[in-house]
């Protein structure tokens, strides 16, 4: 099963702010069956102690190691803001916010995966302009290296 499917892609977002972001990409986690509705207040608790602004306009919101229990499968969901959203006072805004539920440890190998995909700034552009979940899903949809 890969980390990634269409249905937890949702292109052409807009959020009024940060937390309203986190609760979408969380939202496409908990209707896809990857975590429990709890998974997502673990979210928004990470982000009020440490940012999770990745840089180049992405931020990775996952939740705090309390919230092992509410992950149900490993998987990644991919909010795509055309507009952007202000993620840290002052800051860049945000394009796209990824999601991350891991069970165990695996989250490493899918902070790796992803780390790589938005370092290539053409690959990053074509995310956050796709009209396509398939754009997203070859770049994101992969498996992570053990």
């Amino acid at each position: 099963m890969s980390i990634l499917s269409k249905e937890r892609i949702q292109l052409n977002a807009v959020a009024s702010d940060r937390t309203d972001a986190i609760r979408k990409a969380g939202d496409l986690l908990v209707k896809s069956g990857c975590v429990l509705p709890e998974y997502v207040d673990g979210m928004l608790k990470r982000e009020t102690t440490m940012s999770t602004y990745l840089g180049s306009g992405v931020a990775i919101p996952h939740g705090v190691y309390e919230n092992k229990e509410h992950v149900l499968q490993t998987g990644i969901s991919v909010l795509q803001l055309p507009q952007g959203v202000e993620w840290d006072e002052g800051g860049e805004p945000v394009y796209l916010v990824i999601g991350i539920a891991a069970s165990g440890d695996e989250h490493v190998g899918v902070l790796a995966s992803l780390a790589e995909a938005v370092e290539d700034e053409a690959l990053l552009y074509e995310m956050v302009h796709a009209t396509d979940p398939e754009v997203i899903l070859k770049h994101l949809g992969k498996e992570p290296a053990a």
